[in-house]
């Protein structure tokens, strides 16, 4: 039996999936850092620093259980999405699905202002943390944590041994921080709709993913 089909942004339609993934990352972290808490949904190594800084007082009250809750239900989501990948062979778009539910789920909450209270808040939380985990495990290419993609561009371009990629690359880090600037927009002058930031390019890739590949015959 074959292994599912992972995003690895060998071809244009990968590619553009990673990119639309890459901005709903942005969008979600965002919205979550701003409307839910202070932490993130999908930068793990982020939570982990701010745990640490919680652990001397400093930083926002509450942000400790909030970064444990983060970190709890992304490792959920990978773990799922690890399960219906590798055990049960589930094919690259119903993951997706499961995504974007989550992400769906959580904005309509969010839009019908369902969300009042800190409860309400960590829940809020877990489902897009959840979808985060997810979107963190199908790819081959990180769609949700670029600190070792800045890294590896950056030095290519230093010793000029950039290759034909590079530019998706870039594509990648430009679509995270447009993802997190519609987001922070939204908030701004349209609040209720500001987790529907995230939701849109997901379903883009999940759309994009979910057209037939043409195969060619030798």
């Amino acid at each position: 039996m074959s292994t599912p089909t992972l995003l690895t942004g060998r071809d244009p339609r990968s590619e553009s999936a990673l990119l639309l993934l890459s901005a709903a990352s942005g969008a979600a972290d965002a919205f979550v850092f701003i409307c839910v808490g202070q932490v993130f949904a999908g930068v793990m190594t982020g939570n982990l620093v701010l745990l640490g800084a919680s652990a001397a007082g400093v930083g926002e009250h509450g942000v400790a259980l909030r970064v444990i809750n983060a970190l709890v239900s992304y490792s959920f989501g990978v773990m799922c999405c690890a399960w219906m990948s590798e055990r049960l062979r589930w094919p690259l778009p119903v993951m997706l699905l499961i995504e974007v539910a989550l992400l769906a789920t959580g904005a309509v909450l969010w839009a019908l202002d369902l969300i009042t209270s800190d409860g309400d808040r960590l829940g809020l939380l877990v489902l897009i943390a959840v979808a985060m985990g997810i979107q963190g495990r199908i790819r081959a290419t990180p769609t949700n944590y670029f600190t070792g993609t800045l890294t590896s561009l950056v030095s290519r371009v230093t010793l000029r041994s950039r290759d034909q990629g590079d530019s998706w690359v870039a594509g990648r880090l430009i679509a995270v921080v447009a993802g997190a600037a519609v987001t922070a927009l939204s908030v701004r002058f349209w609040p209720g709709a500001a987790a529907m930031a995230a939701v849109v390019p997901a379903a883009g890739a999940l759309l994009v993913e979910s057209v037939p590949r043409r195969t060619s015959r030798g």
